[in-house]
């Protein structure tokens, strides 16, 4: 086995995975600006996440099954959008939200898939790493056991779409140091 090279996990159709996506300089100027929002906690169904939010575009509301306008995007993360909106061969004004969230040491994103009013995710990773983890839908044990397991490197990019959207839920293991992400979302239409 040749450890310089290691192998790449056998991901579902619709997910790929991009590392340094982003400079390191990219990455500090995106820091910056997340630096700037005030992030607040996230509440799902009466229960407050270990983590910290901020959305922009639209929002959706877990509590009522709604999405609604929100605050503007930010013009600092138009270079980013940019950037992934070319890599998707889609238009940058296809992304509807942009949701920025700090995961402090140890906090974890439990198995799930997106709202169901987003279609495409695009997730980027600073700050830090995580182990991300990806399995079929289906309530059959046999096929749950199918966990895809991988580390997502800072500046690294993750795309789900179509069955790796619909099909597959993802989530993560605690985290090892302060991390960032910035998620990207396209509505469905």
């Amino acid at each position: 086995m040749n450890l310089l090279f290691p192998i790449e996990p056998n991901y579902p159709p619709g997910f790929s995975y991009t590392p340094d996506f982003i400079t390191a300089e990219e990455e500090t100027q995106l820091l910056k600006a997340i630096q700037d929002i005030q992030l607040h906690n996230f509440n799902f169904q009466g229960y407050t996440a270990n983590r910290k939010i901020a959305s922009f575009g639209y929002d959706y509301s877990f509590d009522n099954r709604t999405l609604s306008k929100g605050k503007p995007i930010p013009s600092s993360f138009n270079f980013l959008i940019e950037r992934i909106s070319e890599k998707l061969a889609i238009q940058a004004q296809q992304f509807a939200e942009l949701l920025v969230t700090e995961y402090p040491i140890g906090s974890v994103i439990n198995w799930h898939r997106d709202a169901p009013p987003f279609d495409i995710i695009a997730g980027l990773s600073l700050a830090g790493n995580c182990t991300f983890r990806l399995r079929p839908q289906e309530k059959n044990k046999q096929t749950r056991s199918a966990i895809i397991s991988f580390p997502v490197s800072q500046r690294s990019l993750y795309l789900i779409k179509e069955e790796a959207r619909t099909e597959w839920q993802h989530s993560t293991a605690p985290v090892k140091q302060v991390r960032y992400s910035i998620t990207l979302r396209t509505l469905r239409f």
